[in-house]
């Protein structure tokens, strides 16, 4: 299992949009930890060309990660939300697909990496037996037992556990309207729950930024940490200047649907306070809100563009990926060590 490899129980979560390059990817896996690239949002050519040079730039292993498409939403249920933005923006058609989830799999299966992972839902039984034929570990990011029962059942060798602190959009296999008067599970409550239900490994995730975050996740039954906010100001990430410059701020962040459709958790602005009572519909809202968000970056407007961030984004420092990781796993020895010591 590559989780006994590492040298640090780091993971590189797989942040789809801009943020995940080869060049970070390969940064965080060279220092030890697991990187993994995404791919969501891309079209196969273009994944097959950053695995390549993932490859060209580490000889370690590193992983994929894949958006588990949904069902499509009736459009009455997101029309008059489209309408009432295209009064005062651009906007797009709003459209359902599947983003390439069957071709991804082919390409993965073709060409394997070490990891394959998935969000937004779970691969089925015939998929995980193809990429584990082909040579690959599967993980799948899960929010509840529930989520991680059925990705134990299809054969899942690795859960991701997301609690309700991380940033960007929430893995949850249904996403509903109705969901939004619960209250999500925090990665502690989360881990607690999966290890008395689960005879899985767990890589934790949601508002890790430090060394004594991931001490912590360690110390309650996880294997690694998976990190994403944390890397987000590094110089080997895509992430676009508004998007930085927000980081390290101390404007809190909140859950929306207003960007995409589906609930994600970014640094409050305010098109997400004005859009309270988006709908449900993803991947429909994402491609409808596209051009006011690249609008909006082309302007430098941080109040309409997506700034996805986990709870503590204030604490994510300026550093070289590799050095990052470093500093991030002595800090939890150190901590590890202090808190044995009480």
């Amino acid at each position: 299992m590559i989780l006994d490899e590492l040298q640090t129980p780091i993971v590189l979560a797989p942040m789809a949009g801009g943020p995940s390059t080869p060049e970070l990817t390969a940064a965080v896996t060279e220092a030890g930890g697991l990187g993994l690239l995404a791919a969501g949002y891309l079209g196969v050519e273009e994944t097959a060309a950053r695995i390549e040079r993932t490859r060209q730039l580490t000889d370690r292993p590193f992983g994929v990660n894949l958006f588990a498409p949904g069902a499509p939403t009736p459009p009455p249920e997101f029309s008059d939300y489209v309408a009432a933005l295209a009064a005062g923006h651009e906007v797009g058609a709003p459209k359902y697909d599947s983003d390439a989830w069957d071709a991804k799999i082919d390409l993965l299966v073709a060409a394997p990496v070490s990891v394959v992972t998935c969000t937004f839902g779970c691969f089925g039984a015939d998929e995980v037996a193809r990429l584990h034929a082909a040579g690959s570990e599967v993980w799948v990011t899960v929010t509840s037992v529930a989520e991680a029962s059925t990705a134990a059942a299809a054969g899942a060798d690795v859960l991701v556990a997301q609690g309700a602190e991380a940033g960007g959009h929430r893995a949850t296999f249904v996403d509903r309207v109705a969901e939004d008067v619960t209250d999500p599970l925090g990665l502690l409550a989360l881990l607690q729950l999966l290890t008395a239900a689960v005879d899985l490994p767990l890589v934790a995730t949601g508002g890790i930024t430090t060394g004594a975050g991931l001490a912590g996740v360690l110390a309650a039954g996880a294997r690694a940490a998976q990190l994403g906010t944390v890397f987000l100001r590094c110089p080997e990430a895509g992430t676009n200047s508004i998007h930085k410059g927000a980081l390290g701020s101390d404007i809190p962040t909140m859950l929306t649907r207003a960007f995409t459709g589906r609930r994600a958790r970014g640094i409050r602005n305010r098109f997400m306070l004005d859009h309270t009572d988006a709908p449900a519909a993803y991947p429909e809202i994402h491609y409808a809100t596209a051009p006011l968000r690249a609008a909006a970056r082309s302007a430098g407007n941080s109040d309409e563009v997506n700034l996805w961030a986990g709870q503590t984004h204030a604490l994510a420092p300026e550093l070289p990926a590799g050095e990052l990781v470093g500093k991030l796993a002595e800090e939890a020895k150190i901590a590890l060590t202090k808190a044995l010591s009480r």
